[in-house]
C-alpha cells in the first residue's frame, strides 16, 4: 500500500526521478518547472525542506512499496488556521482514485496534525481531473483564479472547510 509521509532529507533522490519522469505529463495540465528547476534541485530541495521547518509549508510524498514517489502533496502558506493544497500524481496512477484519497487523507491530517481550519486550491479550467479530485475530496468553488495563480493560466479557486466535512 501506498504511504503519505512527511518530506525530508532522504526522499530527495525519489522525488528528482518522479519529477524528471513525469516533466511532460505535467508540463500538459500545469506550468512547466524549466530546467533551472532540475539544474538546481537540491538547493531548491533544500530550501523547501527549511520552509517546512520554519513552519510555513508541509509536504508530503506518498511512497509506493518500492520506494518510489507517486504524487506529492503540498500545504503551503499556513496562516490563522487556512493554507494552500497543492498536489501532482505519477502518470502511471492517474485516473485511479490515487489523488482524490490522498487528498482527503491530507485533508485529515490538516485539521488534526496542523490545526487548519480551511485549505484552498486553484486549478486551470483545462484541467477537469482535478477539478474531479478537489470536488470528490469536499471542496467547492468560491471564485476565480487568475494567471498569477496558476502560472498564466485562468482558472477556479476552490475551498474546504475542514471542520464542517469528516
Amino acid at each position: 500500500m501506498p504511504e503519505l509521509k512527511r518530506l525530508h532529507a532522504g526522499h530527495a533522490p525519489a522525488v528528482l526521478a518522479f519529477e524528471l519522469a513525469n516533466r511532460a505529463y505535467f508540463a500538459a495540465s500545469v506550468p512547466d518547472r524549466g530546467d533551472d528547476f532540475f539544474d538546481r534541485f537540491t538547493e531548491r530541495y533544500d530550501a523547501l525542506l527549511a520552509e517546512q521547518e520554519a513552519g510555513i509549508c508541509v509536504f508530503h510524498v506518498l511512497v509506493a512499496e518500492d520506494g518510489s514517489v507517486l504524487g506529492r502533496f503540498n500545504l503551503y502558506d499556513l496562516e490563522d488556521g487556512t493554507a494552500g493544497l497543492g498536489y501532482r500524481v505519477a502518470q502511471h496512477v492517474a485516473g485511479r482514485g490515487v489523488a482524490t484519497a490522498t487528498v482527503l487523507e491530507l485533508c485529515r491530517l490538516a485539521a488534526s496534525r496542523h490545526g487548519l481550519r480551511t485549505l484552498r486550491a486553484a486549478t486551470a479550467h483545462e484541467n477537469a481531473a482535478s477539478q474531479r479530485v478537489l470536488t470528490k475530496a469536499g471542496f467547492v468553488p468560491i471564485g476565480p483564479a487568475g494567471p498569477n495563480d496558476l502560472g498564466g493560466k485562468q482558472g477556479t479557486w476552490y475551498q474546504r472547510d475542514l471542520l464542517l466535512q469528516p
